[in-house]
Order: C-alpha cells, then sequence, then structure tokens
C-alpha cells in the first residue's frame, strides 16, 4: 500500500476541510466556466465520479474512512488534470471534475484516463484491501444549461455507467453540437 492510501487509521478529513470545493463552492465555480464558456463560445465538459461501494465502505469501517477515501481520490485524480481542471465533492460518494475547453470526447478522453488512474487504488481496512467500485458520467455544457442542469445530467450518466467498465455520457458523443443533432442521410 503506498504511504497516502486511505486506512482505517489515519486522520479524519473532508471534502471542504480538506480543501477540496463541497458543493456550494463546485455550483458557484461551475456557473463561473458556464459564463466563460457563453462569452467566449468555449467547450466545458463536466465528469461525475461516483464510488458505488463508498456507502459500504463506511458502514463497514466508519465515515472517517468515507472522508478520507474521497480526500485522497481528490488528490489522486488532480495530478493527472490539467492546471486549469477543478474537483469538487458534491456529495458523499462524488466527486465532480470540471473541464474547461474540453468537449464531449475530449471529456470521454479524461474520463477513461480517470478510470483507469482509479480501478489501481484499493481501501484498505480490517486487514483487507478493497478495490473502488467506480462510475464515470459525463456532459458537455449546452447554451441556456445552467449549472444545477448540467450537474444533473452528468449524474445521469454516471448512473447508467453503472458497473464503472466504461464511461457514460449525456449525450452522443458524436454530436459536435449536442443541442441539434446532425442531419440523417436518406
Amino acid at each position: 500500500m503506498a504511504a497516502s492510501e486511505p486506512t482505517s487509521s489515519t486522520s479524519t478529513t473532508s471534502g471542504v476541510a480538506s480543501g477540496w470545493p463541497g458543493a456550494v463552492e463546485l455550483e458557484q465555480r461551475l456557473e463561473e466556466e458556464i459564463g466563460r464558456s457563453e462569452r467566449y463560445g468555449t467547450p466545458l465538459s463536466l465528469l461525475l465520479v461516483v464510488v458505488e461501494n463508498l456507502d459500504e465502505i463506511a458502514r463497514e469501517h466508519g465515515e472517517e474512512l468515507r472522508e478520507q477515501t474521497l480526500a485522497y481520490i481528490a488528490g489522486a485524480l488532480d495530478r493527472e488534470l490539467r492546471r486549469f481542471d477543478r474537483i469538487g465533492i458534491p456529495g458523499e460518494r462524488e466527486l465532480a471534475i470540471l473541464l474547461p475547453g474540453a468537449d464531449g470526447p475530449r471529456g470521454e478522453m479524461v474520463a477513461r484516463r480517470v478510470l483507469d488512474r482509479l480501478r489501481a487504488i484499493k481501501v484498505e481496512a480490517a486487514d483487507r484491501r478493497e478495490a473502488l467500485r467506480i462510475s464515470v458520467g459525463i456532459a458537455a455544457w449546452r447554451p441556456e444549461s445552467t449549472a444545477a442542469a448540467l450537474l444533473a445530467r452528468a449524474r445521469s450518466a454516471a448512473a447508467r455507467a453503472g458497473n464503472g467498465e466504461r464511461p457514460a455520457t449525456a449525450e452522443p458523443l458524436e454530436l459536435h453540437d449536442p443541442v441539434e443533432p446532425p442531419p440523417t442521410r436518406s
């Protein structure tokens, strides 16, 4: 086990207390990025990482390990992202990753890297190592979308991803403009 992996005997941390934005700060940051996308016409994607078995881990080993695990995952992913990408912890078993300038296909590339990185993380508690079950949802910003709507679409995509084998998207990735479907060929 790496020295910084979460264990049931290390000190307590939480998303906000450890420096990661919580739901309110994340939504504010998302609104700021949406404003930039509207002004400059740049893409924006949001990944939502759900640790499916985090509730089980917390029940068996305590809430402290839940918080440590989320903080550890956020730190591990932060090293994999660009300087201006942002991570937040909007829920008890969720991490959100804002990807300014990334369209749907680029968001999917990042989601695949995230899944690869998270597959290597094991939680150690009570002399057991347990793999994390991860789902990742991707939502690309659409004009007129709010932060809450974008987060809801990413949550819905993460729910569809289910078993973590591959990321799910809120809309087909082959669309360059997620608002208008491509013309059909006759």
